[in-house]
């Protein structure tokens, strides 16, 4: 399986634009869609408060299968039954199942209620995706653990054994799964595994596929997943799996082999997501028509075993481009992929916004000397100097603003407004502001 994750903490792309993405994903090598939906799922009944404003609706789910099914792509719904639900904890209704009651990152394993709700939320994930073979069960990064009082009691009792108590909500969460849904194959991270010993995983026999994300890289590709192993080290029996992942700034980084542990699944799996959050608190990460080509490239090297010039032409061809520059990561040409348009301005606010405004307000001697933060807090000054610099001022800022409604237009194609208003407030305003007061004061 060469999976493609869509991380949807946040900038979830309208399904118009999926059944854009698909067909190039499907030409590009992947034959799968691991979708961890967290608040973009249409939840239902007592679940309702977990939904966002903007979540997909049922027929969304729906319509996002068929464009798969179209493009030969198996969707693997991934749902966290551990750490990472923040969007579940962060609500009132549910601070009791926190491990550590300050903290929403993870669930308390001791709590009934615990299991009652995971199996709740994995029924009606599960219920809207029949066609599915796998579910993943995330199950990384469960901070925190053994730090609240249940798990310290439990861990008195338990020859303070961590590794058996998170085992045992696993096989919990399995037990359900199995029970529930014959024949359904159960997917998750191996970043907590690994600090279980080889000998302690044997005896409990799990029957997963787990997935090791890069040595020391987290499976969600820039937190810290721990201590790095100091290469694959399979078990009897058990070949090393091919991994890529994409990092959160869309620099690639390209495959190595890795430990599945014990994975029943013969396929080959690689992570490759152009990250949307680190976390559902966290600032949004690279936008997916900018993560695209990073992505094109670890496809087609997991496909072809190598990054050789072949390889890079079919990129060019698949995306457009006249040529790429992995180490200054940069691609040349105008592209003819979907979001290529984003692609591009993203480029221009990266490189060229910041610094064509602080050029301008502070290197035009004109502006320091005769329109200084005083001058304008008291509204004076001699029209002969200003003149000297506004025009110049004036042009800058309609050329961004013009520039700045067109890649609006864009985004809001591809994204709701929730993603197109935090994006222009973390990559454009705290620059474009400071030259809207500037005017505003000029005139």
């Amino acid at each position: 399986m060469r999976l493609v994750h869509l991380d949807l903490k946040g900038a979830a792309p309208r399904v118009s634009y999926l059944e854009q993405v698909f067909p190039l994903l499907s030409q590009l090598g992947a034959n799968g869609i691991l979708i961890e939906y967290e608040d973009m799922f249409p939840f239902k009944g007592e679940l309702e408060i977990l939904k966002s404003p903007y979540a997909y609706s049922e027929e969304d789910i729906e319509r996002i299968q068929q464009l798969a099914e179209l493009h030969k792509l198996e969707v693997v719904p991934l749902v966290q039954t551990f750490g990472h639900v923040e969007f579940i904890l962060k609500h009132e209704k549910y601070q009791h199942l926190r491990e550590v009651e300050r903290f929403p990152n993870s669930f308390n394993p001791h709590v009934p209620d615990t299991l009652a709700l995971l199996k709740s939320i994995l029924s009606q994930v599960i219920e809207k995706h029949r066609r599915s073979t796998w579910i993943h069960i995330g199950a990384d990064e469960v901070f925190h653990l053994g730090e609240g009082m249940d798990s310290k009691n439990w861990m008195s009792h338990n020859r303070g054994d961590m590794g058996t108590m998170y085992l045992k909500h696993i096989k919990e969460v399995l037990s359900f799964i199995t029970t529930q849904y014959r024949g359904l194959r159960v997917l998750m991270w191996d970043d907590m595994l690994r600090k279980i010993s080889v000998g302690a995983l044997r005896g409990e026999r799990m029957g997963m596929a787990v997935v090791a994300p890069e040595p020391g890289v987290s499976s969600a590709g820039l937190r810290d997943a721990g201590p790095a192993t100091a290469g694959p080290t399979a078990l009897p029996g058990h070949r090393p799996h091919w991994l890529a992942e994409v990092r959160g700034d869309g620099t690639p980084t390209l495959p190595s082999a890795h430990t599945a542990l014990p994975a029943v699944a013969q396929e080959t799996m690689a992570r490759l997501a152009p990250l949307r959050r680190y976390d559902h608190y966290s600032v949004l990460c690279e936008l997916l028509p900018v993560g695209i080509p990073s992505l094109a490239i670890c496809l087609q090297t997991l496909v072809n075993g190598g990054f050789t010039e072949e390889t890079k032409r079919k990129v060019l061809d698949a995306l457009g481009f006249q040529s790429m520059q992995l180490e200054q990561s940069t691609c040349e040409g105008r592209g003819a992929f979907p979001g290529a348009e984003i692609y591009h301005m993203v480029e221009q606010v990266n490189g060229h916004l910041k610094e064509s405004i602080l050029k301008a307000l502070e290197e035009e001697s004109a502006i320091k000397g005769w329109f200084s933060p005083y001058h304008r807090k008291h509204q004076f000054g001699n029209p002969r100097n200003m003149e000297s610099f506004g025009s110049k001022v004036l042009k800058l800022h309609e050329d961004w603003e013009n520039f700045v409604r067109d890649l609006r237009t864009h985004l809001e194609r591809i994204y709701f407004p929730d993603t197109v208003e935090e994006w222009m407030e973390e990559n454009i305003n705290p620059y474009l502001d400071q030259l809207r007061d500037l005017v505003r004061d000029y005139r």
